[in-house]
Formats: C-alpha cells, structure tokens, sequence
C-alpha cells in the first residue's frame, strides 16, 4: 500500500501544479462540444504469450463519415515502444494472442455487407488473413492452448436464406412464436440461436459443438484442450427463466455437455478454468426474481461434477472480469464498492478479500500474463481510460492516448457527495463544479444514471464535463436501486419503483440548497433509460425543477406489455397486468398524475429501441401537450436504445444543452 500511496501523492502533485504549468504553457481552454470527437477511447488489453507486449484497441468517434472507428495497436511492456497494426477503414476490435505467441487475431467485417469474422497477422510481417467464414458472423472467441483451434460463437443460419426463394430481395413477413420475443438492436426474435463452434487451423475447416433451442455463450477452453466452458440457459423454457447456468462441452462436433452448476438463479461469466483445469471461477448472482437488481458473488466448480462452492458468501459486493494466480491459489478480480471500482485479490480457501488498488477512480479491464504481469485499464473523473502496468501496488502508464488534449482542456471539479434523507437513509452522488466556479449558488442539473442496476462513479464522463463547461453545476445520485452499495441497497425498490429512488434524489437536491451550492430557482433534471422514467417519476412530485430531459423513458406501463424486453421482469415482479391493476397503476403514477407536472419537459429517444420503447416518451408527451404544458418530442431515427450514430449524439447534447439554457439560463433583454 506503501508503494500505491506514493503514486497517489505524485498524482495529487501533478494537479496542485496543473495550473501553474497551463499559465506556463498557455491557459486551458473550455471543453467544447466537438471534443466529443477527438476522446479516444483504450479498451481490450491482452497481455502477449512471452510478456513482452500488450495489444489493445483505440476508438474514436469519426465526425466525417459520422461513424465510430477503432484500430489495434500494441505497446512494449516498458512502454518504450507503440505499434499501430490495423488501419483498415471497417475497424477492428478484439485481439487475441495466439498462445505460441507467432500471430495476433481480431475480429473484422471487411468488406462490403460482410459480416465479423476472426482475422490473423503473422507477427513475422505480413497482410492480415481471414480465418473463419461464418455466415452469420463470429461473436466472443478463444484460442486453444495448443494454438490449433478457434472456438467461436455464431447464430444459427437462417433457414430462409436456403430455398428456391433464397436469393429473393422481397420482405418476408416475421412468424412468432416465442415467449421473449424482442429484444433491442435485434428486435423480433425468431428461432434461431446462438451456438458454439470451433475452426480448424490445420484443415481450414469448422464444426458445430452445441446445438439445441438455446443461447450459448462465453467460450473458453480447459487447458488440455479437450473441453469447453460456456454459460447458456438451457431449461424446460429459457424465455421464461432467469436462470443461467455453467455448462461444459467435448470440443467436438456434437459433444457431449455437462451442466455443472445447479443455482436457480443466474450464474455467469465469462468461466475461467483454474491452471490446473480441476475448478472453473465464476459468478454466481441473486435469487432469480431479482433479475434487474442481481448482485454478482465469486464461485468456483470442480470441472468433474460435484457441489459449487461460493468463494465470497460475506462479501456485500460485486466481483467480476476474473484472473487466476498462476498457483491456483487465489483470483483477481475487479470489485465494485460507491463510486469506485478497484482491483481486489481472493484467497480462494478461504474467500478473504485483498484490495490491491483503491482510490477514487474505475477500474475496468484486467489482464494477466507470464511471471505475473498484469495490465489493466483504468480512468479517473479528469483523465479518460488509459493502459496500464500494475507492479508492487503502483500504476505505470503504458498508453496516454489522450495525454495532448487533456492538455488543452480544463475540466471540471467532481468530488464525492453525501446527504441524508428524511427516512434516515444516506444517499451517496458525485457532485461536479466548473473548475472555475466561484462559491456562490449555481444552476444545478440532477442528472440520473439508468439501470437501474448502474452506479455514477468516478469515470471520465463527457456528458457532465459539457455541461460544467457552459456552467452548470451536475448533480449524480445513487439511489436506492444502485449497484455498488450491497444488495439489500439494490434490491430495495423491487415492486416499489419511483418511491424511494425519488426520495433519494430529492434528498441529495436539498442538501445542495442547504449547502449554498445549488440556485432553488435554476434546477433541471434529466437522464436515459430508467434515468428518464425517474425523471417523469420526479416531476410528477415535485413541481420546483424549471426544466426536465426524459430519454427513452416510460410512465404508463401496462403499454409497454408485450412491446419491450423486459417481460420476465414485468411478470416476476408486478405480476400480470390483470391480475394485479392496482401495482401496475401505482408504478405508473407520473402518466395518471400528469395534470400535477408543470415542468417544461423534453422528451427524446430513438425510434427502434425494443428496452424503452419511444411509445413512452411518445405517451408523456401527448398528456403533457394535451394539457397545455411545454414540452417538446425528438425521435432518432433508425436508433436503438442507445444512440450511435456520432452526428445524434452530438445532436443529442446540443439539445440538452438548448433546453437547460432556455429555462434556466434565460437570454437577458
């Protein structure tokens, strides 16, 4: 911990004297709307067989051909050296290490309607080769410790495109038959599902090794390479379940599956088999009822069949992205714990937990590689995600892919933020200040996270940096419902939404009046998702907010029965809307109170989200018209759930930014 300290006392140093070095090398400006074009973003990082370098990916959304793009490079382990590899206008993304170190694979849709396949480069030199051929496209991915095989996941073909009819351009008309039967970015599911599959290096040539009316994910291989784990949901009918389960396979044509965990609940992965291959980590969640509120436990199963063991039964917090010690001995794993996500070590005997790397800031990504180096991804709220090197409890940085901008920029200040609500609960929120801000009473603009199964953490988020840029005071609350806090925190809204979340955020608004920070009389508010549906959910209580933002949110939920994804949920926990009215009225109080809300209102989201659909917004914004109130509706086009197309998300912010002003910050006469 020595060592970490010292690091973070350097690091505290570099900001005390970030100013002085700025009016030395020319005063940092305001972060600017088109910034969001030029934050490059690390992802991915695997550590090479030998240890001497770490691939990873970098992506950066592209204003011109209004698209994001993303490239594979590699660093030297000393940071000394920083090759770009991939420069193909498609992009690419997850590269893998072959394990006798020779090539490095990722995954590509080259070419005109091509679909993603698995891509090698000879490290000796060399234009990439494609190596699978899928029609459908290849999913997660995995080497074979023997480096001669690949398995991958794929959907099924689809029947339709085999007849006499096969080649015909005319739309076909969509059958249903599934319980779950949408979902968002795939929209109507039909019967076809997502398999395991292994190619052959030496015979160019690919087996199917699961079949069957399932979804088969998370491949990865024993290490004598006769097995494969994968996580699916395999029971009487999988629809109707929240409950994953641990499966191994014969990697083979047709092989042979175990299932080896027996958890009513979901259990999940990706599975990591131990370096002697006798046990498989994984997690193991909450009861399956709780299917948006799960806390995720760390479990480990003998690969032979026999009882799975929870390895961190007392700890009140989600562990993930699992790494095992070279002897077996223990695991790394990221921890999630109020605002943080840190880097943790498991004794697996006896389940003690080590915290390797705290502070205020994400980690995210974890890789292990020989004689123990690890290389992880990891961001603080001022210093977007970087690579790097973690050695006796210190980071060194491997990347700093964004080191150049930041220097142009001045960010703004988040800190953590605490309050107490009526009922006596504490409410935990970042709190973020224009870095120049002076100490009186600003507009302040509570912004809600989705989820609700998320937490607001101190991550670089460009949303709140723009917003403190033009002035404004962000408020981010983790209400009752939030991760980070334990499960009893989470679960806590369970058939009871927009009740205490709301009073959570009501909490932690008065207590920024209370403390000078926020102006009474300029207060927004606004989110996505279930940041949006709790936003109509504030509103309808709370008539002091001038302006309020609800994206792809909802109020009215009996209409939203068979039209998103969530049916399981709607079912398990409110029960079927005629048979239990009275919940379902009561959870969708905003839409019934409507006459109450005065609070001008924009409404937005995109035009194919199956999770949210816009028939919410839609909804809320009719009443709200009906009634006289201003209110305002934007659909995106040919969009999900979430927005990717870059030109709408910068439109997007423009029109946040517009509303705010507007009610808040009026133009003087």
């Amino acid at each position: 911990m020595a060592g970490q300290l010292s690091w973070m006392t350097r690091h505290a140093l570099l900001l005390a004297f970030a100013p002085a070095l700025a009016l030395a090398q020319g005063a940092p400006r305001p972060l600017r709307l088109d910034d969001l074009f030029r934050i490059k973003t690390v992802r991915e990082p695997k550590v090479s067989p030998d240890g001497q370098w770490v691939a990873y990916v970098v992506s950066q959304l592209d204003s011109a051909k209004d698209r994001a793009h993303s490239d594979v490079y590699m660093t030297s382990w000393d940071g000394t050296r920083t090759v770009q590899l991939t420069h193909s206008p498609e992009g690419e993304g997850a590269p893998q290490w072959s394990p006798d170190n020779r090539y490095l694979s990722f995954v590509a849709a080259r070419g005109e309607k091509a679909k993603s396949q698995v891509w090698v480069l000879d490290r000796l030199g060399g234009e990439a080769r494609q190596l699978t051929r899928h029609k459908e496209g290849v999913g997660a991915y995995a080497w074979s410790p023997d480096g001669k095989r690949i398995a991958f996941t794929a959907m099924d073909p689809d029947p339709a495109l085999k007849g006499p009819d096969s080649a015909s351009t005319k739309p076909r008309p969509v059958v249903v038959d599934r319980y779950a039967f949408k979902r968002d970015g795939q929209g109507y599911l039909g019967e076809r599902r997502r398999h395991i599959y292994v190619f052959d290096l030496t015979t160019d040539s690919t087996v199917q090794v699961t079949s069957g009316p399932y979804d088969d994910g998370a491949p990865e291989w024993s290490p004598d390479g006769t097995l494969l784990a994968f996580i699916a949901e395999r029971g009487k009918d999988p629809d109707r379940e929240n409950n994953s389960d641990l499966f191994v396979v014969e990697a083979r044509a047709n092989g042979t599956v175990r299932q080896l965990t027996t958890w009513t609940g979901p259990d999940g992965g990706p599975p990591v088999f131990s370096p002697d291959g006798r046990w498989i980590a994984y997690t193991q969640g909450s009861e399956a009822k709780y299917a948006l509120y799960s806390q995720d436990r760390l479990a480990v199963v003998p690969v032979v069949g026999g009882a799975a063991r929870l390895v961190t039964p007392a700890l009140d917090r989600s562990l993930g992205d699992m790494v095992w010690s070279a002897d077996g001995a223990s695991i790394t794993a990221l921890l999630e714990d109020d605002r943080a996500v840190h880097l943790a070590r498991v004794n697996v005997t006896t389940g003690r937990v080590e915290r390797l790397l705290e502070g205020r800031r994400v980690v995210q990504e974890i890789e292990e590689g020989p004689g123990g180096r690890v290389a992880l991804l990891a961001g603080m709220a001022n210093s977007p995600n970087e690579l790097y090197a973690f050695e006796n409890g210190t980071l060194r940085p491997l990347t700093r892919v964004n080191e150049a901008w930041l220097r142009e920029v001045q960010l703004a200040r988040v800190e953590d933020f605490t309050a107490t609500g009526k009922d006596g609960t504490v409410v935990n929120a970042l709190l973020t200040r224009p870095a120049n801000a002076g100490p009186g009473p600003m507009p302040l603009l509570l912004r809600i996270h989705g989820g609700p199964g998320a937490q607001d953490q101190h991550a670089f988020q460009f949303e709140r940096e723009y917003f403190a840029a033009n002035g404004y005071a962000v408020l981010q609350v983790n209400y009752r419902g939030s991760t980070g806090r334990g499960e009893a925190h989470q679960q806590a809204i369970f058939a009871d939404w927009g009740n205490k979340e709301v009073k959570d955020l009501h909490a932690a608004v008065d207590a920024a009046i209370a403390r000078g920070i926020a102006d009474p009389a300029r207060l927004g508010i606004g989110g996505w998702s279930y940041g949006g549906i709790l936003t109509n959910y504030a509103i309808a209580q709370d008539a002091r907010f001038k302006a309020a933002i609800s994206g792809a949110g909802g109020a009215l939920w009996s209409t939203m029965y068979g039209t998103d994804q969530y049916i399981y949920q709607y079912e398990t926990e409110l029960g079927r809307p005629w048979e239990n009215p009275k919940l379902w009225e009561k959870v969708s109080y905003p839409f019934y109170q409507v006459p109450k809300i005065k609070t001008p209102t924009l409404y937005m989201g995109g035009s194919d989200d199956d999770n949210v659909p816009i028939t919410g917004g839609e909804q809320m914004y009719q009443a709200l018209k009906s009634l006289g109130v201003e209110t305002q509706l934007v659909v995106y086009p040919g969009q999900n759930h979430g927005i990717v197309l870059p030109s709408f998300q910068k439109d997007r912010l423009q029109r946040y930014l517009g509303w705010y002003d507007k009610h808040l910050r009026p133009a003087t006469p």
